[in-house]
């Protein structure tokens, strides 16, 4: 384990009744980062969620958090210490108001941050009287992000954590991770299927899918080194494979010849040449591209 990574998984394996949820998951969360964990509902997400926080137990391979194997009983405890985590369901117990919700969970951290509170109380809105029951998706969401901000985590672990929520509200949330991770040392891992979501708040992604990461880097460097090569021909496109490593899927439509480049573009285009295209062109892609090619693309 390096200092610089919060999160290690290698190799990572779980099943359940003998299907596979993770199927050789292999990722870093680099400290100070904000880790965009994209796939589709049912890619293994809230399945290395489990195992991270020790509520699941590997069937093999390895995961670490803060340096520790998050399997063994006595460091999960400490993990979940230093963790502070929004799941999907937001669980919050309804029958108490949100002054007495967060008295409630701030008594269990010594290291709670009272300022952070009062910032977030303002910052959201939120109405001290008010019963949790009672509550919007909305404000509930950014109640259980308060209570996770503010415990003195060092590591914040969100599952889906704008979900059912309006483009407003979605923005207001996304906007107080980001000026948070600014402000104190702390980092996100956010796990979401929301594409826009993840491209707008994160510097370091992995696309997952079927259980393995499929894409993983910093978001800039991915930007930089993906390419969509088209070649156009006098007639229909011929079949075609590459050899270069850089290469992935290929499509053909009509007269144009479509690849997907990871790196190494320029040696892609030497090696079509002898294919006699009429035409070559080389355009950067979007996260959203990667991601339909590499995750839907597989299909």
């Amino acid at each position: 384990m390096s200092d610089r990574f919060v999160i290690e998984t290698s190799d990572l394996r779980k099943q359940y009744d003998g299907v596979e949820a993770l199927r050789g998951l292999t990722m870093q969360v680099p400290a100070g980062s904000i880790y965009g964990f994209l796939g589709r509902n049912g890619a293994g997400k809230t399945t290395t969620i489990k195992v991270l926080l020790g509520m699941a137990h590997p069937t093999s391979g390895s995961a670490r958090v803060f340096g520790t194997p998050a399997d063994l009983p006595a460091a999960s405890v400490d993990i979940r210490r230093r963790v502070g985590f929004v799941s999907d369901e937001k669980d919050l117990f309804d029958y108490m108001t949100v002054d007495e919700m967060i008295r409630f969970t701030a008594a269990f951290f010594p290291r709670w941050r009272a300022d952070l509170e009062q910032r977030y109380r303002r910052t959201f809105e939120l109405p001290a009287d008010r019963k949790v029951k009672a509550l919007s998706r909305g404000t509930r969401t950014k109640l259980a992000l308060l209570l996770a901000l503010c415990r003195g985590a060092e590591l914040l672990i969100l599952d889906e954590p704008t979900s059912g929520l309006d483009p407003a509200m979605t923005e207001e949330v996304l906007q107080a991770l980001v000026a948070h991770v600014a402000s104190e040392e702390m980092t996100v891992f956010f796990s979401s299927h929301q594409i826009s979501e993840v491209d707008q708040i994160a510097d370091q992604v992995a696309i997952v899918d079927r259980g393995r990461a499929v894409v993983t880097g910093a978001l800039d460097d991915l930007r930089e080194r993906y390419r969509r090569i088209q070649f156009v021909f006098e007639r229909d496109a011929p079949e075609a494979t590459f050899r270069a490593a850089g290469a992935g899927r290929v499509r053909r439509k009509g007269r144009v010849l479509t690849v997907l480049a990871s790196h190494g573009a320029d040696d892609i285009v030497e090696e079509a040449r002898a294919l006699n295209p009429v035409s070559v062109d080389i355009a950067p892609v979007t996260l959203k591209e990667i991601f339909l090619e590499t995750v839907v693309g597989e299909d």
